[in-house]
C-alpha cells in the first residue's frame, strides 16, 4: 500500500523544475537569436548561455551572492548546452514555430521574475529591491543577447516586456502580504505575468514612444 501513496512534490522543487525549464526557453531564444545572425555553433552556445543565465548571474552579483547560481548547480549549464544544441541542430532542418515560442518565451519571463523576487527575499533585501532583482532576472539576459546581436534590446521598444517582469514582482509582493501559500503567490504570479506579455503580443499592446522632433 506504501507504493500507492502519491509522492508530494514541494513548491520549492516545482519552482527549481519550472526554473530549469525557463532557462531551457531562454537558451532556446538565444540560440535562435544567433541563428538569426548567422553564427556558428559555438557562437550559439555562448548567446544561448547569456540569454539564459545572463540576469540571474547580474542579480546575484549585485545582492553579493556567492557563488552564483550556475556554478553551485551544474544542471543549469546541461540544460544551456542541450537547448542550444538541440536548437541548432533543429534549425538547421526545419523552421521553428514563431508562435510556440512566443508563448514559451513569456511562461520563461514570468517563472524568472518569480525566481528573483524569491531569491531577493531570501537575503531580506526591501520591496523596491526586489521587484528591481525580478525585473534583472527576467530581462537582463535577453538585453545582453541583443547587444551582441547587433539589435536595439527588448526592453528599450515600446514592447511590453520589462513591464511585465516588474509587475511580476510587484504582484509577487503584494500578495505575500496578504499571508498567502508560497505556491499560490508564485502560480498567480506566473499566471499573471505570462497573460499579460501574451495578451500585448495578441492585440499588439505598445507603451508609448518617445519622440523628440528637433528644430532646425
Amino acid at each position: 500500500m506504501e507504493l500507492l501513496r502519491p509522492m508530494l512534490v514541494s513548491p520549492d522543487t516545482v519552482l527549481y523544475l519550472l526554473d530549469l525549464f525557463g532557462t531551457a526557453v531562454f537558451a532556446v531564444s538565444g540560440a535562435l537569436a544567433a541563428g538569426r545572425r548567422r553564427m556558428d555553433l559555438f557562437g550559439a552556445l555562448v548567446i544561448a548561455a547569456v540569454t539564459a543565465v545572463g540576469g540571474g548571474t547580474v542579480r546575484d552579483l549585485i545582492l553579493d551572492r556567492h557563488p552564483v547560481f550556475w556554478i553551485q548547480d551544474l544542471r543549469y549549464l546541461a540544460v544551456i548546452g542541450g537547448a542550444g544544441g538541440l536548437t541548432f541542430t533543429y534549425t538547421s532542418l526545419f523552421r521553428p514555430p514563431r508562435q510556440l515560442l512566443e508563448v514559451a518565451d513569456a511562461f520563461g519571463l514570468a517563472v524568472f521574475s518569480v525566481v528573483g523576487a524569491r531569491v531577493a527575499l531570501g537575503v531580506g533585501a526591501p520591496p523596491v529591491v526586489v521587484v528591481i532583482m525580478s525585473a534583472v532576472t527576467a530581462t537582463v539576459g535577453g538585453m545582453v543577447r541583443d547587444v551582441l546581436c547587433d539589435e536595439t534590446p527588448l526592453i528599450l521598444r515600446e514592447e511590453i516586456y520589462a513591464t511585465a517582469a516588474l509587475l511580476g514582482g510587484t504582484l509577487y509582493v503584494g500578495l505575500r502580504a496578504f499571508a498567502l501559500p508560497d505556491a499560490a503567490v508564485a502560480g498567480l504570479t506566473i499566471v499573471a505575468v505570462s497573460a499579460v506579455r501574451l495578451a500585448a503580443l495578441r492585440w499588439e499592446v505598445h507603451l508609448p514612444s518617445f519622440r523628440v522632433e528637433e528644430v532646425g
